[in-house]
């Protein structure tokens, strides 16, 4: 754990030898400060010459201003290491979860995943700046103060370093506990997140159900959850804090007692008294740092820990090592004996064999829950098929790069995604270098000019959070402006028209249409009116395909599409 952990630290070895050896010499001067003052007092005060004690005093003000600018360094610059090494962190967890499939976010709270990208790598933030050089810094000035304090007095010295023991144990002990107790507050917080974030984005339903008083009562349930985790916390610092602040006043008590005592007996000097007892002030600062050390550094720890489970977790599908790169496709599909399950095992899809050829568009029609979409979503490689092949032009799409796949594929999906900002990042978003042109022309096959005239800043409209400002149909015709500029090879259409009015769809599929000559178009729809000119027509049911044809085909064969086309139209 701790090798992984320096292992962020090899990309700044520079900042981190600034810091660390600018917190030392500090902690060197600050040791040098109470044998300046048993000098003064017992060799410089007794001769009376001010003009040396001056100069001793300006030597000591060199010092500070010499401390004052390393204290600088350390807070800056050692807080600029732990920024750089959470801000790698951050960028490598956001990375990894990028590469996550379908599957894993299907699973996943996105409240979860929101606290450990901020709270966690925060707290690992500060552990990073303040861990080593606090660990070594504690070390040193207790060693350095003992021996200093050693040389003026041994009884003296071991009298008051005899209760040092009895703070390690505790330190052991107290710092195993937060650990636990700090992973229970960070699985709260995760789940208080995921609350709030299902609360807020559902607040339309939550009013239109008057359901105000459940989400309250809801909320109030993951925020006592939330609080019993840090009271649990706190409960324990505040046990560490009181046992550490009674044996450090004992340590100073100690001193006092033991010193008056030797200075009685004529053993040590009054200098050697007071640079013993700011020695023992010097001696008990680090074990003040414990403190605060048993507060973050659990916290830290726990972080560091669901990080790395988290970034160990490898992606379920991902490129293999001798993964090639798909050339540009003509649109041959194929599924050859295609099975898929979920990972809990539950069966979907079962023996599939389907031959798509290039141009061709595909329409899948069938009942909810017969696995459609399922089916479409194995082209990309959105979910991983379980039994089986699905090639692409004779490639295997496990054999290819997901982003060569991925990037000659178009998607419109049933659920339209719209992220803040304005109609044209989004639009944009289907190929991001595209020129004003390109993105006029996918607006116009879109038939979104009327929409965008009557915005009041035209394409640079700000949509709010996921299209908020926008209407079912309007969202839904920006997704197929976005995939027009895609323009891919192959498309994929789930539900794509279904929000839409029935003007307003025969429009849409007259573009969609044309679009779709000369490329590869899965379409799934449960409007079969919509569907009537497809090439071929799938329809698929809980025991797989039953029936393939033209419109015209199935409604002759009496079968399961001629009882959805009834049911549709009677």
């Amino acid at each position: 754990m701790l090798k992984r952990f320096f292992g962020y630290y090899k990309p700044y070895k520079k900042l981190f030898i600034l810091d660390f050896t600018c917190a030392v010499i500090a902690a060197a001067l600050e040791l040098a400060f109470p044998v300046v003052v048993n000098n003064v007092i017992d060799n410089v005060l007794p001769k009376g010459n001010w003009r040396l004690i001056m100069l001793v005093c300006l030597a000591l003000l060199v010092f500070y201003i010499i401390n004052t600018v390393l204290q600088y360094i350390v807070v800056y610059f050692g807080h600029m290491l732990g920024v750089n090494i959470e801000t790698d962190m951050r960028k490598q967890l956001f990375a990894h979860l990028q590469k996550q499939p379908f599957e894993y976010f299907d699973n996943s709270k996105t409240g979860k995943l929101m606290s450990r990208l901020t709270t966690d790598l925060f707290e690992i933030s500060e552990v990073a700046h303040h861990g080593p050089e606090d660990v070594f810094i504690t070390i040193m000035t207790l060693i350095g103060s003992f021996i200093l304090m050693f040389r003026i007095h041994a009884g003296l010295a071991i009298a008051t370093f005899i209760l040092i023991p009895f703070l390690t144990i505790a330190l052991v002990f107290f710092n195993k506990k937060m650990t636990k107790v700090n992973t229970e507050i960070y699985n709260s917080l995760g789940e208080f997140n995921a609350g709030i974030e299902a609360s807020v984005s559902g607040i339309r339903v939550v009013q239109a159900f008057a359901n105000e008083r459940f989400e309250e009562e809801r909320f109030a349930s993951f925020n006592q959850g939330y609080r019993r985790a840090k009271l649990a916390f706190y409960r324990l610092m505040g046990t560490s804090s009181s046992y550490n602040y009674f044996m450090i006043r004992l340590i100073n008590l100690f001193a006092l007692i033991f010193g008056s005592y030797y200075v009685i007996k004529g053993e040590i000097t009054t200098g050697q008294f007071v640079g013993f007892i700011l020695l023992s002030n010097i001696f008990v600062k680090p074990i003040e740092k414990v403190n605060t050390m048993i507060e973050s550094y659990p916290k830290g720890i726990a972080g560091f820990k669901r990080f790395t489970e988290e970034i160990d977790k490898e992606p379920l599908i991902k490129d293999h090592a001798e993964a090639v790169t798909l050339p540009k496709v003509q649109g041959n599909i194929q599924y050859q004996h295609v099975s898929f399950a979920y990972s809990d095992g539950t069966e979907v899809l079962n023996d599939i064999n389907l031959t798509i050829k290039p141009g061709e568009t595909i329409a899948f029609v069938g009942p909810s829950g017969a696995g459609k979409t399922t089916l479409t979503n194995l082209v990309p490689r959105f979910y991983e098929i379980s039994g089986g092949s699905l090639q692409i032009d004779g490639y295997d799409v496990r054999d290819v790069t997901l982003s060569s796949l991925r990037s000659q594929i178009g998607i419109v999906q049933q659920e339209v995604f719209l992220f803040p900002g304005t109609i044209r990042e989004n639009i944009a978003y289907g190929k991001l270098d595209a020129t004003d042109a390109e993105i006029l022309q996918a607006v116009k096959l879109a038939h979104l000019e009327k929409v965008i005239d009557q915005m009041p800043e035209g394409l640079e409209t700000v949509i709010g959070e996921r299209g908020v400002k926008l209407s079912g149909g309007q969202k839904q015709r920006v997704a197929i402006a976005r995939m027009f500029l895609k323009n891919p090879p192959i498309l994929i259409l789930d539900e794509a028209t279904s929000a839409l009015d029935t003007e307003t769809e025969q429009v849409i599929q007259e573009s969609l249409f044309s679009l779709a000559e000369g490329r590869t178009t899965l379409i799934i729809a449960h409007r079969l009116a919509t569907i009537k000119y497809a090439t071929r027509i799938v329809v698929i049911n809980e025991q797989g395909i039953v029936e393939s044809g033209t419109h015209d085909e199935l409604l002759a064969l009496n079968g399961a599409y001629k009882k959805l086309y009834d049911a549709q139209f009677a």
